[in-house]
């Protein structure tokens, strides 16, 4: 089984027509995300399943625990001790920090991570699988789903089959066919000994709310409830702030201006990009950035459709995965999803892609 190629896999693109909209010019510098139509084996898709290039070098050491808060010292015990079972060894290393340690588990088939915004879950989710030894893989509930969408369910179960971790941030239960699939998914998963790790998806404008109970988690995966024991993990943000305000978007000039001068830049209509997402499998979005490092789009809109928005989430994730500062012109992107659909049943993903949106452009200034 695959599971630890490097993210440089390559992948085919099919060439396209070129941009109506960019001038012969700006062609010798800037590339349209339009003009690419990735075709990625699956190869590529099991090994990019990897923690983003911000957790890349995470560890349980370099995770600092609030000193008031007990709970995140024996998260890091807990999973410590999961790590040593996966390794092979009955015993986790000791630590000092507090009186008595954390019981040692009895190796359940999956750890939950239930904890507020910004506690630090996909840190120590992404330490537990930089200690794990492979096969094994990490990805978003989304990417999860995308990947049983490109490789068939039949497909995901014989390729994750041979892992020894799966780690899922992000778990996500507002769409009840996805969490049934996922769920069927990862029984199938455990049944074969695959084990787990999973985290919830969290609201990033206010402290405190949004986080999913541990009931909810263990009630909505229903039959693999027994298979997992929740960790909690207390504290606030980290990072002590809600959604950010976004800055002021780039006139129409402006934008086209600065993608000729940034090296790896990409220049494309904000209309014309979400048009030829609809063509492209969201598992592929990934690729579609290959060799980008600076994405500029004109024209940038609210999106009052909730499948493109949907998409632009997705490509919102792919985006921040790999830093890329978008500069951009039009309505600010903490506008970009009307107020009916932040109120809806998707509220986390588009608040989520706000948050994600409003920081790639900030680092705007940077291109």
């Amino acid at each position: 089984m695959v599971a630890s190629l490097p993210r440089g896999v390559p992948c085919t693109t099919v060439p396209a027509a070129p941009h109506a909209d960019v001038t012969a010019t700006e062609t010798a510098t800037v590339t349209a995300l339009t003009d690419r139509r990735p075709v990625v084996p699956a190869e590529r898709l099991v090994a990019e399943m990897v923690p983003p290039p911000r957790f890349a070098g995470v560890s349980f050491g370099s995770y600092i625990p609030d000193s008031t808060q007990p709970s995140q010292y024996e998260a890091v015990q807990v999973l410590e001790q999961f790590a040593a079972s996966l390794n092979g060894s009955g015993a986790a290393p000791k630590r000092g920090w507090f009186r008595r340690a954390a019981a040692a588990p009895a190796a359940p088939a999956g750890i939950y991570l239930d904890g507020g915004y910004g506690v630090g879950k996909t840190h120590l989710l992404a330490s537990l699988w930089h200690a794990t030894p492979g096969p094994k893989a990490f990805g978003t509930f989304v990417e999860l789903t995308n990947l049983v969408g490109a490789l068939t369910f039949k497909g995901a179960v014989e390729t994750l089959s041979g892992h020894r971790l799966l780690c899922i941030d992000e778990f996500e239960l507002d769409d009840p066919g996805d969490t049934v699939l996922v769920s069927t998914l990862l029984s199938r998963l455990v049944e074969n000994g695959v084990k787990l790790a999973a985290t919830s998806n969290t609201l990033p404008d206010k402290l405190g709310e949004g986080r999913f109970a541990a009931a909810d988690f263990l009630r909505e995966i229903q039959g693999l409830a027994a298979h997992f024991r929740p960790v909690r993990i207390d504290g606030q943000d980290y990072r002590h702030r809600g959604l950010p305000e976004a800055p002021p978007p780039y006139t129409d000039d402006e934008v086209t201006a600065r993608a000729a001068t940034a090296p790896g830049a990409s220049l494309d209509d904000f209309d014309a990009l979400l048009e030829h997402l609809k063509n492209v499998h969201p598992s592929r979005y990934g690729a579609l950035l290959d060799d980008v490092h600076a994405v500029f789009l004109r024209g940038v809109r609210p999106v009052d459709d909730q499948s493109t928005a949907l998409r632009l989430v997705v490509l919102a994730d792919r985006m921040y995965d790999r830093e890329l500062p978008v500069t951009a012109s039009g309505v600010p992107f903490d506008q970009v999803f009307p107020e009916d659909m932040l109120r809806g049943g998707y509220r986390k993903k588009y608040l989520r892609a706000v948050s994600r949106l409003v920081a790639l452009a900030r680092d705007s200034s940077k291109v």
